[in-house]
Formats: structure tokens, C-alpha cells, sequence
């Protein structure tokens, strides 16, 4: 006796089936240092939508890596499930940065370049580049245009007219005057900053591998760095992280432990964070803990000292 295919029942593959498989295909297509932080999956009918949020190695192409992770995703899971997977979602929320293998120590520089006191990367300048020279090739271009109208036997230009006859009627006395010179001498000013300058003060120096080349880090990625360096500390529940050029503030809120202890610790990793930066100039640390609630607001009491020196 043959039993009719719509008698012998069905087989349902649950989301979270189908999100367990999403998540380990996605595992299997990561670099190394990689690891899968959640997903999520949709089923309706036939057909399959996944979602996996991952945390990738520093340095890698994100791009890259990201496709290489859907198209397993989407494959795998499609071939394990028996759903199809029109779509694929790859969130990489996080980054996680390993220490860098040891160095051969560079050979010493020259004269005064050893504590980052060389010269810094230059910015390009390019929104006053592109002002000035938009500024500059539109008054000349009126300019043109109307001497060659008057050149060709035609009237001067209404607007060329008018600044002269204001400018016979007006002298350095009246206040019109002094502001105008006021404004040009401050946009000189600013000019002369821009070309004199070297800028880019939101970067710290790195060392050089070699005499030609200059490196430098983002003080924005540099406090990333320390504030995950920071939370990786046992006790740490929070971290707020400031970076400057000579000094780099650490403000870490303590939910369990001995704050004297939690803050020596976080002071050593730390420290040894900033030696690993690279940086040409190593910023002063400064670290200062605070208990914290379960509800993470600060109770106001403090086991440790508040402040630390420079370490």
C-alpha cells in the first residue's frame, strides 16, 4: 500500500536551528583571530533569512572577509537545511586586536628625532585649497569678462562701477573700511596658519620601520584600543577613554572586586597597551576608578586612590 505524499507528514527546520547552522557555516569562513558573536534566522515556508554578527582580526579587509562569510553562510546553510537563503546578512560589530609579534629594534635616527621632536605629516589643507581657488578663479574670471567687454568697445560692468565709486566715496576711517580690513587680515592669517602649520593634531606619531617613511595613528583608534584593553580587565564594567598627544586619561567604573586592585591592574595592561601602540612619544597615564552600582551609576564610594600619576 502506498501512502500519499500529503499523508506522510512534514519536516520543519526551527530558526533556531537554522540559526545554530547560519552561525557555524560563518565560523567556518573566518580569518583567524575571528570568532561569531550572535545570529539570528527567519523562516518562512521554503525559504530562509539569516543574520550573523561577527568580530574580526585587526588588521584585515572587512570587505573582503564579509563576502567570504555570507557566501558560506548562504551555502552551507542552504545545503544543510534544505531552505533556501536569498538572503544573507554579515554585521561585523566588532574588532579585536592581538599583540604585534616582536620587532628587531630600529637602528637610531638622527639628532633630535629619537622623542618624536622631527617633523610631523603635513596636512594637505584641501577645503582651504579648494575655497581659495574657487574664490580666486571666480573674481578673476569676472574680471576678465569685463575687460575684455570694455576692450571690444562695451561698458564697464555695473558691479566693476559701483566698488570704484564707493571706494573714491569711503576712506580708512570710516568703519565699513576697518572691518573689511580686519576680516581680510584674519582670513590672511588663517591662510598663512594653513600653510605653516603642519595640522593634523588628531594623530599621534608611530615609529618609523625606515628613515623615509612616517606613520602615524588616529588618537580616536588609539582610544578604542585602550578602552577594550580596559574592559578585558576583571571588575572593569565600563571605560571612558581620552587620548592627547602627552597624556592619555582612563576613567574605569569598578562593579566587583577591590578598586586598589582592579586599578593596579588596569594600569599594567594599559601600560603595556601603549608600548605596543608603536607610538613615537608614549602618552603619561592616567587612570582613575570608581565603584559603580549593579545599575551602573557610581554609589560614591571609593576603595583606591582617585587619580593616579603618570605611569
Amino acid at each position: 500500500m502506498t501512502v500519499p505524499a500529503a499523508g506522510r507528514g512534514t519536516t520543519t527546520v526551527a530558526p533556531r536551528a537554522v540559526r545554530r547552522i547560519a552561525e557555524r557555516a560563518a565560523a567556518e569562513a573566518l580569518p583567524d583571530g575571528g570568532s561569531v558573536i550572535r545570529g539570528s534566522a527567519a523562516v518562512r515556508g521554503a525559504s530562509a533569512r539569516i543574520a550573523v554578527g561577527v568580530r574580526l582580526p585587526y588588521p584585515v579587509r572587512a570587505d573582503e572577509a564579509a563576502q567570504r562569510i555570507r557566501e558560506r553562510a548562504e551555502t552551507r546553510t542552504a545545503a544543510l537545511t534544505g531552505l533556501s537563503v536569498p538572503r544573507a546578512e554579515v554585521r561585523v560589530d566588532a574588532l579585536s586586536v592581538a599583540a604585534p609579534p616582536p620587532v628587531p629594534e630600529a637602528e637610531p635616527g638622527p639628532p633630535g628625532d629619537k622623542d618624536g621632536s622631527g617633523p610631523r605629516i603635513r596636512a594637505q589643507r584641501r577645503v582651504p585649497a579648494a575655497v581659495l581657488a574657487v574664490v580666486g578663479a571666480a573674481a578673476c574670471g569676472l574680471l576678465l569678462v569685463d575687460v575684455i567687454a570694455v576692450r571690444f568697445g562695451g561698458a564697464p560692468a555695473g558691479w566693476r562701477t559701483a566698488v570704484v565709486d564707493w571706494a573714491a566715496a569711503h576712506g580708512p576711517a570710516d568703519t565699513a573700511v576697518r572691518l573689511a580690513g580686519v576680516g581680510a587680515a584674519l582670513v590672511g592669517a588663517w591662510l598663512l596658519g594653513c600653510a605653516l602649520l603642519p595640522g593634523l593634531r588628531r594623530r599621534l606619531r608611530m615609529a618609523a620601520p625606515a628613515p623615509e617613511v612616517r606613520v602615524a595613528l588616529d588618537r580616536t583608534a588609539a582610544a578604542r584600543i585602550l578602552r577594550e584593553r580596559a574592559l578585558g580587565v576583571p571588575g572593569v564594567v565600563r571605560a571612558r577613554v581620552s587620548v592627547r598627544r602627552r597624556r592619555a586619561r582612563v576613567r574605569a567604573g569598578v562593579g566587583y572586586g577591590r578598586p586598589e586592585e582592579v586599578r593596579t591592574e588596569v594600569v599594567r595592561v594599559l601600560g603595556a597597551s601603549l608600548l605596543e601602540l608603536g607610538l613615537r612619544r608614549t602618552p603619561a597615564l592616567r587612570v582613575r576608578v570608581r565603584r559603580v552600582d549593579r545599575d551602573g551609576a557610581e554609589d560614591g564610594t571609593q576603595d583606591g586612590p582617585r587619580n593616579s600619576g603618570a605611569a
